[in-house]
């Protein structure tokens, strides 16, 4: 005999006796009304909007970065000490300073920014927290997004600590909008595919020579890019920084539209 047969049974024997107590009768109805299905709820109902995630991850790492003072740090003491060595190995006057010192900037925020590249995936692969992340109920590009923003963030801290030292070592003028839009096109462009590339690299031993391997081939468009930029922002060539930095731009999109869609992919072991 089913359930909702013998619940109908004592609900008719419960009003057929008018002496039963008033909680029995509430007490059928609620076991019987609990018999009803719920409506069906929507699958994203709870799941978090794609930048309230992003926003999220960008803050649990800004928080983590912190307390640790690693990456920013590292990477700014880095990329002071390529500036000093270049200073004094060569022999720049004020004729080639401004054709040969944008190089040597972009050697040490590359350098610097791989610093951080490689701890990005390395350290929550270690914690276990990045199976946590692949567990939860969110996009997997989203956590692409927020560790480029993040490994952006960083290179564009280091480079506000590294650029002043640049100027006064080698005492070169620089237009600053335009030194700040190829600055902030150059390093979306350069974190872009050195997250991609450290979430690849994270998934093997040696991490630390595959990162360089694969990033500076890649990386190679965005760089030369960047340094001749740059030198156009500093006036070392006649004002036409647009095609460099359309390139620029164009490659930003490229590389993370690709990552964004391929990073379901490079996650799965």
């Amino acid at each position: 005999m089913s359930r909702a047969h013998v619940e109908s049974e004592r609900l008719a024997d419960l009003s057929a006796d008018p002496t039963a107590p008033a909680t029995a009768h509430v007490a059928a109805s609620d076991v019987a009304a609990s018999d009803v299905p719920s409506p069906p709820r929507s699958p994203d109902a709870r799941l978090p909007s794609l930048g309230a995630t992003i926003l999220a991850l960008v803050w649990r790492d800004v928080l983590t970065e912190l307390r640790t003072r690693e990456v920013v740090t590292g990477g700014a003491a880095f990329a002071l000490l390529v500036l000093v060595v270049f200073n004094f190995a060569l022999d720049l006057t004020a004729q080639n300073a401004q054709e040969i010192a944008p190089g040597m900037l972009w050697i040490g925020f590359a350098f610097a920014g791989m610093l951080g590249f490689g701890r990005s995936f390395a350290v929550e692969r270690e914690l276990g927290t990045l199976d946590g992340l692949l567990l939860a109920p969110i996009d997997r590009g989203a956590i692409y997004l927020a560790k480029m923003l993040t490994n952006a963030l960083f290179m564009g801290l280091v480079e506000l600590v590294t650029f002043p030292a640049f100027v006064a070592l080698f005492n070169v003028q620089f237009a600053p909008f335009d030194t700040f839009v190829v600055a902030l096109v150059g390093t979306l462009g350069f974190a872009a595919a050195g997250t991609l590339v450290s979430a690849i690299a994270a998934n093997t031993r040696a991490r630390e020579v595959l990162l360089p391997l694969l990033l500076l081939p890649l990386a190679v468009p965005v760089l030369i890019a960047s340094v001749k930029a740059t030198a156009e922002a500093m006036g070392a060539r006649p004002a036409e920084p647009l095609p460099w930095v359309q390139l620029l731009i164009g490659f930003d999109v490229v590389v993370i539209g690709a990552s964004y869609l391929l990073f379901e992919f490079v996650l799965e072991e």
